[in-house]
């Protein structure tokens, strides 16, 4: 049996937010949406700082200038939340 298998591509073509989810569409069809409290900065960012995002990291990745956040495709697809800030202790 033989067939024909789409390439998968993982770069980011768009990304969009709501007040509780983040969806970033892939190059090849897929979109991943994630709950936004896995990522606080997003979470606690206006509507306008969520909208201002570019594509980094050769198509693989999103930066939010406004809020110093990155997130990558592929920390999306392994749904990987922001790690939990760590508390130092003096």
């Amino acid at each position: 049996m033989s067939f024909s298998a789409s390439a998968a591509d993982e770069r980011v073509l768009d990304v969009q937010s709501s007040d509780d989810t983040l969806s970033v569409s892939l190059r090849d069809g897929r979109v991943i949406t994630v709950p936004l409290v896995w990522y606080p900065r997003l979470l606690n960012a206006t509507p306008a700082q969520r909208k201002n995002w570019k594509i980094v990291g050769g198509g693989y990745g999103i930066h939010w200038p406004d809020i110093d956040e990155d997130l990558s495709t592929e920390g999306l697809l392994r749904g990987a939340p922001a790690p939990k800030a760590s508390v130092h202790a003096k």
